[in-house]
């Protein structure tokens, strides 16, 4: 479908004005130069609205929106161990396509087109994605030992065949997903590593977001949780480490060494007490950045404006610099990093980019005067002002509504799973 986004206050690379936007067969086709034999099918007015790359959330996991508000107020250990396992233990398939379903019904609505999932059931969420057209990029999380008693093998084999079945779709790709150092062993995570390379995929891993992962590396691998997983070969440009809270110096020269990018989760590292990324170090030692909600399990929100306003009032505060992390910082690590650390082309407003996009409604009182359209994306907005998104120039959101979920069936399917698995 060929679409024109017309006369509209749009963030590109080189700044923000006024532009029309031309998109033909999902990809931006042209900014202010029609391509030969343009001819719209759909006209989008840009009248009072502002055109923005689709915002990618670099790590979650989507059908953690099932134990939304029920595990809250807990130290990391009781949330992980004591709440959140037990209650997967109790998922079934169907029950994380539903909350597959309301996590993307979510993100589109407060303009993220692409996300990294770390998952249990692989169907349950790329079929969430086939049937809606978000990008999804899967990991199942892998954890046990190189045996069979553990599950290790299982979940790999699982793996595997998930990444077979849905390798033809073209808004879903894959990572291998070795959960963290603490549930793997190290012969497993060194399988996981030797599997990422024979698949030619990437690595998605959680890594030192806790006091207590630190001290467990320490006492049993006598380093630190990075140098311990870059010794087991999981380290390189197309990793992508969530958290990495608790890191030394030393950690961050690997981290950059290695071209790794760190996806940073604010509100959840925040809830959990974990601390907080030293997001400006990492930048100053050029560190790649991403950005990232984490689950509704430790986050209760999967609405990457509020992530991104966290992201850069909380570096302000902790350093006492209101430069530490900028607006316009923030925004890229939301959009152009995610959609690098991803393997997306997408991530700007740019000739020859996927039409990953979200047009933001202006007329709002907290969007009001609109000085400078970045920082009140960071700093004013509130993710509800996404009008209208599109992934691939396909059309996923119109003027609020959702084109391609039953947003009333999934709240609906949602309680009944939380009834029986006992989250009320």
């Amino acid at each position: 479908m060929d679409i024109l986004i017309r006369d509209i206050l749009a963030v590109l690379p080189d700044g923000v004005r006024i532009c029309s936007v031309y998109v033909r067969g999902g990809i931006i086709a042209g900014i202010d130069e029609k391509p030969d034999g343009f001819l719209p099918e759909k006209t989008i007015s840009g009248s009072g609205r502002l055109l923005i790359p689709g915002l990618v959330n670099s790590h979650t996991h989507a059908y953690m929106t099932l134990f939304r508000n029920c595990a809250d107020d807990l130290t990391f250990s009781d949330w992980l161990f004591g709440r959140v396992m037990p209650l997967e233990d109790k998922l079934t398939d169907e029950d994380c396509y539903w909350g597959s379903l309301l996590a993307i019904s979510e993100m589109i609505s407060t303009g993220t087109t692409a996300f990294l999932d770390m998952l249990m059931f692989m169907d349950a969420t790329a079929s969430a994605a086939a049937e809606t057209g978000i990008r999804a990029v899967l990991s199942r999380g892998l954890s046990g030992a190189c045996d069979e008693d553990s599950g290790g093998f299982r979940r790999l084999r699982e793996a595997k065949v998930a990444i077979e079945k849905w390798s033809g779709y073209e808004n879903i790709s894959f990572m291998i997903g070795p959960h963290a150092l603490y549930t793997c062993s190290e012969d497993y995570l060194r399988l996981a590593g030797d599997t990422a390379r024979e698949l030619g995929l990437p690595i998605n891993i959680h890594l030192a977001e806790s006091s207590s992962e630190s001290e467990t590396s320490l006492a049993e691998h006598g380093c630190s949780p990075v140098e311990y997983i870059d010794r087991c070969g999981l380290l390189d440009s197309r990793t992508v480490a969530a958290h990495c809270i608790r890191l030394s110096e030393r950690d961050i020269e690997i981290l950059a060494e290695r071209g790794v990018t760190v996806a940073t989760n604010p509100a959840s590292n925040m809830k959990l007490a974990n601390g907080f990324a030293p997001v400006p170090q990492l930048l100053s030692a050029g560190v790649k950045i991403a950005l990232g909600t984490d689950g509704a399990a430790s986050n209760n929100s999967l609405n990457m404006f509020r992530e991104m306003s966290l992201l850069a009032l909380v570096h302000k505060g902790v350093t006492g610099d209101p430069q530490a992390v900028t607006a316009v910082e923030a925004f890229r690590m939301a959009t152009l990093n995610g959609a690098r650390a991803l393997g997306i082309n997408a991530g700007e407003i740019r000739t020859g980019m996927a039409a990953d996009l979200a047009v933001i409604d202006l007329d709002r009182p907290n969007m009001q005067p609109l000085a400078d359209p970045v920082a009140a994306l960071c700093y004013s907005a509130s993710g509800y002002e996404v009008e209208t998104v599109m992934v691939g120039g396909k059309l996923l959101m119109e003027r609020g509504e959702l084109l391609t979920i039953d947003k009333e069936r999934v709240f609906a399917e949602c309680e009944r799973i939380c009834e029986r698995i006992g989250t009320r």
